[in-house]
């Protein structure tokens, strides 16, 4: 089975060697390797991907999540296997409901094989919508809407998420959040096309270029905002000449948006796609 190691914490020197060491002689085989250094922020980030028996996963993850408590680093030990009849989602939202909206009654309706394990956001504005799924909620925000990012990612371990869904989540995750759950694990919708119109105006700068063709982009999160080559399904529509750019706003956030995140989820849980050394790539992984 294709498991996941993420290791994140202050940066000291050798911190990968233990928990490489011990994969490999377990009779792993490593398809898989990427270490950085955000000398910036003094930060370690290590992710392995790695070939084991099933059998092996608890035993494993609980000897390395152990080295990690020595070594003074954060260890996740993850396998996309391990439920993936039904992966546990979280979905993140700020203030636009409609793509969480859209996700939630395709779960309902079996158009995406998963269960919604928790909603969180950084504004309540869509707290009404967890209350009518009945789904946990998490407000992590303050009254400024600054996301407290470490009790994020304690709301997702506490609640054994396999992946984070970025519902027009507007706030930009720390590099240390995107390596905890790196390998895959973190889907964003952008409300604009990459890599032409990343950033957080898209529709004003495609409407300034005199573009008629709008669309969303449902990819794969990396430190990088918005880095354009984790592109899981773009969605597009088309306006007329000189259309209001305040009618396009409303049909690609009304529509095109939530079928663009609809469709991009359900091509990683049915793991039609995955993300192999920062590339998405067909297919199950190897």
């Amino acid at each position: 089975m294709q498991v996941i190691v993420t290791a994140v914490g202050p940066d000291n020197v050798r911190l990968a060697d233990p928990l490489i060491h011990y994969v490999t002689g377990q009779g792993a085989n490593i398809a898989e390797i990427q270490m950085y250094d955000h000398d910036e922020a003094a930060l370690f980030a290590m992710l392995l991907r790695v070939q084991l028996k099933m059998n092996q996963l608890d035993e494993v993850r609980t000897a390395l999540q152990e080295i990690g408590k020595q070594k003074n680093l954060s260890v996740r030990v993850w396998s996309p296997e391990e439920r993936a009849a039904r992966p546990r989602l979280a979905i993140c939202v700020t203030y636009r409901p409609e793509a969480a909206l859209a996700l939630l009654r395709a779960i309902r309706d079996g158009q995406i094989r998963a269960d919604t394990a928790v909603m969180i956001g950084n504004r309540s504005a869509c707290r009404g919508i967890a209350e009518q799924f009945e789904i946990p909620w998490h407000m992590i925000g303050d009254s400024q809407g600054v996301a407290d990012d470490e009790r994020m990612i304690g709301v997702l371990d506490e609640h054994q998420v396999d992946y984070v869904i970025l519902a027009r989540y507007m706030r930009v995750l720390p590099a240390a959040s995107c390596w905890k759950y790196a390998g895959g694990r973190i889907i964003n919708l952008h409300h604009g096309l990459l890599p032409s119109f990343p950033g957080i105006r898209p529709y004003h700068e495609a409407h300034a270029s005199r573009m008629l063709t709008f669309g969303a982009t449902c990819h794969f999160i990396v430190p990088q905002l918005d880095a354009g080559n984790q592109i899981i399904y773009q969605s597009t529509f088309t306006a007329l000449p000189g259309g209001k750019l305040e009618d396009i706003i409303r049909i690609g956030q009304e529509d095109n948006e939530p079928r663009c995140l609809v469709e991009g989820v359900r091509r990683v849980v049915e793991q039609e796609v995955h993300l192999n050394f920062h590339r998405v790539v067909a297919g199950q992984p190897d």
